[in-house]
């Protein structure tokens, strides 16, 4: 796996190269043709030069083919030749540098000619009767040219390797604090959940800081869940447990009634047992991130119906249901699964304190996108200071025989989708309200 700050260097040097790639042929090709433009008139101040030198020398006689003048004399620059022409084309003066074939003067003016099997560039003036014409081979341009592009090439390329290099060192330094935050990271111990604390740390890498300690506390949170659920799961199985163990030993040292009574008490006390466990499970579910969808949607009047049917099955008769004239069909937003069971808690825990001569009753009623279920029951209510308790793990007060994870669910289940639960304590009984979200229609 290649390593951040090798993929930003190849990524951000590729850009510079190209940058600099680009930015140097642009420059490199206005030079070039700046020093073509200079040499181009070169040739034309030679041959002005040389126009001038001629009329200042003795007359050139007519019959002149042949006739030689040195380059110092027309003072034509060192790989330059120069010619000088009569109208009729007769060659009346040329330098020794010429080749041995003519130059072509025909044509006023910049021209590219061939000579001897050689490009040349050339340059006409036309000056009273005589043309004088310059030029100089293009190998020799095109090798000055390669020196001068060769000689800007190299502060280019010099300039751009060092530009790397730098981008290199600025990467790795820019990625320093996250070096930090890995070797923090790496000597802590394996139960270590304390907050990070780096400093100096840019503020890019701060939100990174703050969601790796947010991380940390919602795993120190899990843990610690975890670890309370555990010690209480073993607490409150440990009662049962005991008690279907001297129930059994009681049935094996006794017969006849006493032994009958002895295991149905055990039989009573593996049931308790048996709804803890499945309880303890549902709640770790709950808090936990399992999903509960399965497909299945229901509505408010669904959710209620089968809520009383899962209920305390020797008590659902006991449940009044009071069902408004006109019911939403729009299913609850939530799993069916979890919608149904914070209902049934809710009933069972009405079933549980109300007494065995009375109802509970259990009504519903929508509100826009929203319902709202409230459960009744008639006991003696709960004491005002308790309230706060109600949804605490193991929580119960001296009235109730439940395992104390009932409301505890319902309040988990509350919290993972977005529900409301509302408790209110009157003389007459507890009523519990709870309202879940409706799918828009």
């Amino acid at each position: 796996m290649m390593s951040l700050r090798l993929r930003l260097s190849l990524t951000l040097g590729a850009a510079f190269a190209l940058i600099w790639a680009l930015a140097a042929a642009w420059m490199l090709s206005d030079l070039r043709n700046q020093m073509m433009f200079s040499l181009d008139q070169r040739l034309v101040a030679s041959a002005r030069m040389v126009a001038g030198l001629m009329e200042q020398l003795p007359p050139v006689p007519s019959k002149g083919e042949g006739t030689h003048f040195s380059a110092e004399q027309l003072n034509i620059p060192g790989g330059m030749a120069c010619q000088v022409s009569s109208l009729r084309g007769e060659i009346l003066a040329r330098s020794h540098t010429d080749p041995q074939q003519t130059l072509e003067a025909e044509k006023l003016g910049f021209h590219d000619q061939m000579i001897d099997g050689a490009p040349w560039r050339s340059f006409t003036l036309a000056r009273g009767d005589l043309r004088i014409t310059t030029a100089d081979r293009q190998i020799e341009r095109e090798a000055l040219n390669m020196s001068i592009l060769l000689a800007a090439s190299v502060p280019v390329g010099v300039a751009l390797l060092g530009c790397l290099c730098l981008l290199w060192l600025g990467i790795g330094q820019g990625l320093a604090p996250l070096n930090r935050m890995r070797d923090a990271l790496m000597r802590r111990s394996a139960d270590s959940l304390e907050p990070l604390q780096i400093q100096p740390l840019p503020s890019e890498l701060q939100p990174l800081l703050e969601t790796q300690n947010q991380l940390l506390q919602r795993i120190g949170k899990t843990i610690e869940r975890e670890r309370r659920l555990t010690g209480d799961a073993a607490h409150e199985l440990r009662s049962p447990l005991t008690a279907i163990k001297t129930h059994l030993q009681v049935a094996r040292m006794t017969d006849g009634s006493a032994r009958d009574q002895s295991l149905a008490r055990a039989e009573e006390g593996a049931d308790r047992m048996h709804r803890t466990l499945e309880q303890l499970l549902l709640l770790a579910r709950v808090e936990g991130s399992l999903s509960f969808d399965d497909g299945v949607q229901c509505n408010a009047e669904q959710v209620a119906k089968l809520a009383i049917q899962d209920a305390a099955s020797g008590d659902r008769q006991r449940i009044r249901f009071q069902a408004p004239g006109k019911v939403s069909a729009a299913p609850v937003q939530m799993p069916a699964v979890l919608s149904i069971a914070a209902l049934r808690n809710l009933l069972d825990n009405a079933l549980r304190h109300t007494p065995a001569d009375k109802t509970v009753e259990l009504s519903l009623e929508t509100t826009g996108n929203r319902v709202q279920f409230v459960v009744r029951d008639h006991g003696s209510g709960i004491a005002e200071e308790d309230l706060q308790h109600l949804t605490q793990r193991f929580w119960r007060n001296g009235q109730s025989t439940g395992c104390g994870l009932g409301l505890a669910i319902v309040q988990a289940i509350v919290q993972r989708c977005g529900c409301t639960l509302h408790f209110d304590s009157r003389p007459d009984g507890l009523r519990v309200e709870l309202t879940m979200p409706l799918q828009p229609v």
